[in-house]
């Protein structure tokens, strides 16, 4: 059987109060430290653990935080968790991970199952342009929210700045000499793509330009990249940069160059956005957008943290920096030189 407080207090030999405050990390502080030495090593030898249903029912608290992110194969959510339950985990609460794919009703019944455990606030990646009723939900029961790496209206979020990113890439592609500029980025209904795009394309005005071809309406896979590059190439064949809404469709785009019979970056610069794992590694390397992902995830647990607390917070908006790599070159002439 486990051991219970009361066995602890016995063996230590003293009130059941006392080993509850020694025991405690916000109040270990009140015992003395002999004491508090006696009932730890009491706690070790009876392998004691404490009940933390009964706790959160006494406190109020579960001292628990859920995060929920839409796909934990996609390579973006590893850092951004991590720096979250590093935050979290420094402050003595735990993390409870999710995936709720691209489903609302997933979302919302996710977030009904943490509050059911008495969560003390949520971390929410939204894959919605709009209406998350996951994040309803929350507003609903009045858990504390911080959305991360996405916006909806009336939240608090930390996320990249899109219109300084898509700046970046944008510029940098023009003052290479590309004019015929394309942008690649993800689902329609996805709030991340509608802001990237909307970068994209104020950041092309900033420099007298439109885009080459409408947005296409993608995935946010490598299969994905790759079906809408070939479309676009294939209407578009004078086309000589793409900007892609991540690194993922950024390697489709690659596929899409080699099967058109295209080098990169010779015959197409490609822009890539988020600096996964490897993409230093690829051939050529790709130039893209990084952005301090382990940061942005410590930086929306210590918003979340505060918001607990009852403290108003705004949002924050974390600045990428552009990975200049052998994606990108000045756009070839008629007769196969580069501009210079």
């Amino acid at each position: 059987m486990t051991a219970t407080l009361r066995a602890v207090a016995d063996a230590a030999g003293v009130h059941v109060a006392t080993a509850s405050r020694a025991l405690n990390v916000q109040t270990s502080h009140m015992a003395r430290e002999n004491t508090r030495t006696r009932i730890i090593e009491a706690a070790t030898r009876l392998d004691y653990r404490p009940d933390a249903a009964a706790s959160a029912l006494r406190s109020g608290r579960s001292r628990l935080v859920g995060i929920l992110v839409p796909g934990l194969s996609n390579p973006v959510y590893a850092p951004i968790i991590a720096g979250a339950a590093q935050t979290l985990d420094a402050a003595g609460i735990g993390a409870i991970v999710a995936d709720t794919g691209f489903l609302r009703e997933r979302s919302a019944g996710l977030v009904r199952a943490l509050v059911a455990r008495r969560v003390d606030g949520l971390l929410l990646t939204s894959a919605f342009d709009e209406h998350d009723p996951g994040a309803e939900l929350a507003h609903q029961r009045q858990v504390p929210l911080v959305l991360i790496n996405r916006d909806l209206p009336g939240n608090v979020a930390v996320l990249p700045d899109n219109m300084l990113g898509m700046k970046l890439a944008v510029d940098h592609l023009v003052d290479l000499g590309h004019r015929a500029i394309g942008y690649v980025g993800g689902h329609l209904s996805a709030a991340q793509r509608n802001n990237r795009r909307d970068a994209f394309d104020a950041a092309m005005g900033q420099r007298g330009l439109t885009a080459v071809a409408p947005v296409r309406p993608t995935g946010f896979q490598r299969a994905d990249g790759r079906e809408a590059a070939l479309q676009l190439l294939a209407e578009v064949p004078h086309v000589t940069a793409l900007v892609c809404g991540n690194d993922l469709i950024a390697l489709g785009v690659y596929d899409a160059a080699r099967l058109t019979g295209r080098q990169v970056p010779h015959d197409l610069s490609v822009t890539g956005h988020n600096d996964i794992p490897f993409m230093d590694l690829l051939a050529p390397p790709l130039t893209t957008l990084r952005v301090d992902y382990h940061r942005l995830g410590a930086q929306a647990a210590a918003l979340l943290l505060r918001r607990m607390a009852g403290e108003a917070v705004a949002g924050v908006l974390m600045p990428p920096a552009l990975m200049q790599r052998g994606s990108t070159a000045p756009p070839r002439l008629a007769g196969g030189r580069h501009t210079p």
